[in-house]
């Protein structure tokens, strides 16, 4: 997925505008925020805020696209949770926009429940 997101990105967007593209892949671990051990987790997610926050995140100065893609269901540990994709002309516009996204996703796009 995120080579075939690479590829379409490079060839559909102006080389002026991209300049880093940043991945997140966030990945079920072993352990809970308080450090207990879990053995899975289950998770969805909203898929219209998901869009909304996207395409208001893809409107910044200096972005050129957006890809997010999250898992669902029951996940064990190893899993992918989700991949995050933020392409732009320079660092200083990409990390941002990648982190709030990231946040806005964590805080309020997804709900999960672990299980140790």
């Amino acid at each position: 997925m995120i080579d075939e997101w690479l590829s379409q990105i490079k060839k559909s967007s102006d080389p002026e505008a991209v300049g880093m593209i940043l991945v997140h892949n966030g990945v079920v671990r072993g352990t809970a925020r308080d450090g207990k051990p879990i053995k899975a987790m289950k998770l969805s997610y909203d898929q219209d805020s998901l869009d909304r926050c996207v395409e208001r995140l893809g409107k910044r100065e200096g972005i050129a696209a957006i890809r997010a893609w999250i898992n669902n269901g029951m996940l064990k540990v190893g899993d992918d949770i989700m991949y995050l994709l933020v392409a732009g002309r320079f660092r200083t516009d990409v990390l941002p926009v990648l982190q709030e996204l990231l946040s806005t996703v964590k805080n309020e796009i997804v709900r999960e429940e672990e299980y140790g």
